[in-house]
């Protein structure tokens, strides 16, 4: 029933802005630290670095707290249960970026942004309209959302200090999932948004990125 899957979503949502979710996938950077030789230890970073480095993680864990609410409000307005099956499977390895970034600002000795209660509210909103507004629309959506995180995501890695190789080893891995998760959006038949539509959505992003580096 509806109201079942949107008290589940609910629960899920709450544990996302809560900081609870559990990674189905382990950390790229423990994978990192198995694999390396390299001189990756936080210690090696000054403290402006790890502030820095926190600011970009934290907006990272920002960006994964709107990715559960759009996946899991599109989900909701579709009706189609393949499509159901596709956001719920970007959902799952969103829900496992949110835990990686969650525990690097742990390591980090910093937190995820204060206001992620208001980031989910205006994320689920945002993605139950453009489910709405049709599955080729949502899907689109959900393209051009992801192509504009990858670009985020490119400028993170040309950002984080080089030596951070545990921060880069995540910042990398997010960023070849939702190359996937868009390829897969436009599989299924999302379309091209229009020029404006991508424009305030890069607006959007910009305030959400800005905002959540320092709060």
């Amino acid at each position: 029933m509806f109201s079942d899957s949107l008290i589940s979503e609910l629960d899920r949502g709450l544990r996302a802005i809560a900081g609870v979710t559990q990674a189905s996938r382990p950390t790229p950077a423990a994978v990192q630290s198995d694999n390396s030789d390299a001189p990756i230890g936080d210690d090696a970073l000054t403290s402006q670095e790890r502030r820095h480095v926190a600011g970009l993680m934290r907006v990272n864990h920002v960006g994964e707290v709107c990715a559960q609410a759009l996946y899991q409000a599109q989900k909701l307005a579709t009706k189609r249960p393949e499509l159901r099956t596709a956001f719920e499977h970007a959902g799952k390895e969103e829900e496992d970026h949110l835990a990686w970034t969650a525990h690097r600002l742990s390591e980090l000795g910093s937190r995820p942004s204060l206001l992620n209660p208001l980031w989910y509210v205006g994320a689920f909103a945002i993605g139950f309209v453009a489910g709405k507004c049709g599955d080729k629309v949502s899907l689109g959506f959900m393209s051009e959302t992801e192509r504009q995180v990858e670009r985020h995501l490119d400028s993170h890695l040309d950002d984080l200090p080089a030596h951070d190789l545990r921060s880069r080893a995540i910042v990398d891995q997010m960023r070849l999932d939702e190359i996937e998760h868009g390829q897969a959006a436009r599989d299924a038949g999302g379309i091209e948004l229009p020029a404006p539509v991508q424009r305030v959505m890069r607006a959007a992003a910009k305030v959400m990125t800005t905002t959540a580096y320092y709060i």
